[in-house]
């Protein structure tokens, strides 16, 4: 859940969704020459470019739906409006029959740094668990729940909230250079958005443990190796060939059959969301955690006192 641009972010979200039907045409687009859309779709009309661009895209007659996460000069990190307009999109795509993919990507030199510290930094433990983790957790569940298929495209690092958001998808990509890890304990603070939970049920808590306790990236090799990604890529054009490999293999498939197995491996996941709210705000009340949270905002290292 960290935020920041020195080692971690910020993200937002305007309202996209009435632009998803704006009669923008795809058709049978490869799908690595896709960025080229990206300015003129958003732009086109004078609007401001927009912080979370959701475009619809057509490949071999049927639909799917790419999200970009678009803050680039803020590392990509979440903040508050990012968490309510990302709860829009899943719930219009959630009813969305037409829609039988859903491919996440960002642009920048990050995937996604985390929550923004500005957001949660001064918050009080009582706003800290209802309106920024129980909020984030239950949006977070709303992605990874949609009956269709999510595939996260991770081209740089995935920390914190970051990879709590890689966490929410289906299959995962990463070019090599990518660096996963929960780096919360160095601000005397725990994963917020199910992170603790979702990491050990993904790649075992031994593993879970190193990443979490030692608050140290890996690579994407061996989150390749632990099970943390699904394939990896040299560059953002081999991750393109992966999605497209990905997309064909899932636009051919039973959308129904997906749905109902995507349901039934959910039930694997225990729902802790009240008793990881309520670890988190028990982190955000200490005095280690403010010291932490003071520390990075003053770009020095924190003297935590156990308390």
């Amino acid at each position: 859940m960290v935020g920041r641009l020195r080692v971690f972010g910020d993200i937002f979200v305007t309202r996209t969704l009435p632009s998803m039907s704006r009669g923008v045409d795809f058709k049978n687009e490869p799908v690595q020459n896709m960025n080229r859309f990206i300015s003129d779709y958003t732009l086109g009309n004078g609007e401001m470019e927009k912080q979370i661009l959701v475009t619809r895209h057509e490949k071999a007659g049927t639909q799917w739906t790419e999200i970009i996460l678009n803050r680039p000069d803020k590392g990509n990190a979440i903040n508050m409006e990012m968490l309510d307009d990302l709860s829009d999109i899943s719930s219009e795509l959630k009813r969305d029959r037409a829609v039988r993919a859903v491919v996440l990507r960002a642009r920048g030199r990050f995937f996604c740094t985390g929550g923004d510290i500005e957001a949660w930094g001064n918050l009080t433990p009582h706003d800290m668990g209802r309106d920024w983790i129980l909020r984030g957790i239950e949006i977070f569940e709303q992605i990874a729940n949609l009956p269709q298929p999510v595939i996260a495209t991770i081209n740089g690092h995935a920390l914190g909230g970051g990879l709590e958001l890689v966490m929410a998808a289906d299959l995962r990509v990463a070019v090599q250079q990518a660096k996963f890890g929960n780096p919360e304990a160095k601000l005397g603070m725990i994963p917020g958005w199910m992170g603790t939970t979702r990491l050990a049920e993904m790649i075992g808590p031994a593993r879970a443990r190193h990443i979490l306790l030692t608050a140290t990236p890996i690579t994407a090799q061996q989150a390749y190796e632990w099970g943390l990604i699904t394939a990896m890529a040299e560059d953002e054009e081999g991750l393109d060939r992966q999605v497209s490999v990905w997309l064909n293999a899932l636009l051919a498939n039973g959308p129904s059959a997906m749905a109902l197995i995507k349901g039934l491996l959910s039930q694997v996941h225990r729902d802790l969301r009240a008793h990881h709210a309520a670890a988190v705000a028990q982190a955000a009340g200490t005095e280690d955690c403010k010291e932490g949270v003071r520390a990075f905002i003053e770009k020095r290292s924190p003297i935590y006192r156990n308390r």
